[in-house]
């Protein structure tokens, strides 16, 4: 992609995850711009890379950790304009809190505090689906401090959803057998899922759903972007085709090829015009294959983790935020959808994509998108220098390779027993049963963890000095 004049802005970007270079990846594309990205764990995608400049601050979920080591950025970088972005709902949510002590040294690309509160507590958004004609899928509001409550009572057949209403909140709970969603197949099971969260440091509501039913490739998902004034601007739908396997994975694609749903972006503008949204926003849907009717999970108040697949349809997502809020550039007339119907996003062995898909239209489809070259792996950048990274994404691929083999062998067990699949369909590698690090002792860095990885020596955390970091670059 041709590069444009870059702007005077610094991206300093929080995560560690694909999201985050991702994210990076997007600036550089667009302008050359090197970012500054903060994690928490060291790993290969941002440690080696030559894109961005990593800096590993442990424990930086914690607010006190994150606002000091901000201040140091901003007294490093004070004469430059910072674009303060975050990879992670528990991010965006410190930095809308914070934005008193964070808005004269950053440019901060969120809603306020009331509006974030409504729409990621997933049962005020379920609310505002109702209110404004948006389908959603039918729900059960459990308050874990009432003891009252009769999983025998509930009336939803099983299998049932079960999941927390506030994800950033259920972010720092920690309990045995913990995982992003649950599926509990009878009373008894949701009674035991209920329990252990009740032991937990989680004291929001939970959310028991209907199933509804279909593998990965009914779900989709749609990113839009906001501006200043709360108009929609920009659409981008997807349908997606394998999902994240591990238990705090669940609902993040692996595989995304682009797609265009007038309906879809007319219920989401809807939704979000109603309220006033500005930014970027990132919905979760399913089509129930029964009647091709289709159901809102949830909005992300911010990019997803698959956010390149936007970037690679063409619809540089870094363009959008430097033109609304760095430049003040007028966007384009209207609402822009990205029509791109030609684009396979993926961070999974094709031979794993391919046996995952049943649908023979669909895999002659996703084939032929491999054979055209049309299929882009936001980890696989030829910008990158550095050996070490030029081979991370064969050593991801391998990662990816084990835990999905193992997880779908287990799938076609369970359909071997007859069991029902339900949710994302398979069951995690034992050996991938939590998030942490991988099998071999490496950071995982698809998904970044809580607390720092065991696997290498963190990076110094100082950020004095770290302008030498850029020398050379084109900014």
């Amino acid at each position: 992609m041709e590069k444009t004049d870059a702007p005077d802005v610094l991206p300093v970007i929080l995560g560690g995850d694909i999201g985050a270079y991702s994210l990076a990846r997007a600036f550089h594309e667009a302008y050359g711009i090197v970012s500054l990205v903060l994690s928490q764990a060291d790993c290969h995608m941002c440690g080696d890379s030559s894109i961005l400049v990593n800096r590993v601050v442990p424990h930086l979920e914690r607010r006190e950790v994150l606002l000091s080591t901000l201040a140091d950025v901003a007294e490093c970088f004070d004469h430059r304009p910072l674009l303060l972005l975050g990879c992670g709902d528990w991010y965006v949510r410190a930095i809308v809190e914070m934005r008193a002590q964070l808005e004269d040294a950053f440019i901060i690309p969120y809603i306020g505090e009331d509006l974030l509160n409504r729409l990621t507590d997933k049962e005020r958004f379920y609310a505002l689906c109702a209110e404004v004609g948006v389908p959603a899928p039918r729900t059960v509001v459990v308050d874990l401090a009432d003891p009252q409550f009769d999983p025998a009572a509930l009336k939803l057949p099983f299998p049932v959803v079960a999941k927390p209403a506030s994800s950033a909140a259920y972010h720092y709970a920690d309990f045995p057998g913990k995982e992003k969603v649950f599926f509990p197949r009878d009373g008894a099971e949701l009674a035991r899922v209920l329990g252990a969260v009740q032991k937990s440091r989680y004291d929001g509501s939970f959310l028991i759903q209907e199933t509804i039913p279909g593998d990965d490739t009914h779900m989709r998902i749609l990113t839009t972007y906001s501006d200043q004034t709360g108009k929609v601007r920009f659409a981008a739908f997807g349908q997606t085709l394998l999902e994240d396997m591990r238990p705090m994975g669940v609902g993040n694609p692996l595989a995304i090829v682009s797609r265009v749903d007038e309906t879809v972006v007319a219920e989401a503008t809807r939704l979000l015009e109603a309220v006033g949204y500005t930014g970027f926003a990132n919905f979760d849907i399913k089509v129930d294959p029964r009647d091709g009717s289709h159901v809102f999970f949830e909005i992300n108040t911010r990019l997803g983790r698959s956010n390149y697949y936007v970037t690679a349809a063409g619809y540089n997502v870094a363009r959008w935020l430097v033109d609304d809020l760095v430049e003040g550039r007028g966007l384009p007339a209207g609402l822009t959808v990205a029509r791109t119907t030609d684009s396979l996003y993926t961070v999974v062995p094709k031979a794993i994509l391919m046996d995952y898909i049943r649908d023979d239209d669909l895999k002659r489809e996703v084939r032929s998108l491999y054979a055209l070259g049309l299929d882009a792996d936001p980890l696989d950048y030829e910008a990158e220098r550095n050996l070490r990274r030029r081979l991370y994404p064969l050593a991801f691929a391998a990662r990816q390779w084990r835990t999905c083999r193992a997880a779908l062998a287990a799938k076609r067990a369970r359909e071997m027993r007859g069991e029902a699949s339900f949710g994302c369909g398979v069951t995690p590698h034992p050996a991938r049963a939590g998030h942490g690090p991988a099998p071999d002792g490496s950071p995982d860095c698809g998904q970044e963890d809580p607390a720092p990885s065991a696997g290498g020596a963190p990076a110094p955390t100082t950020l004095k000095g770290a302008e030498d970091c850029w020398a050379g670059a084109t900014l």
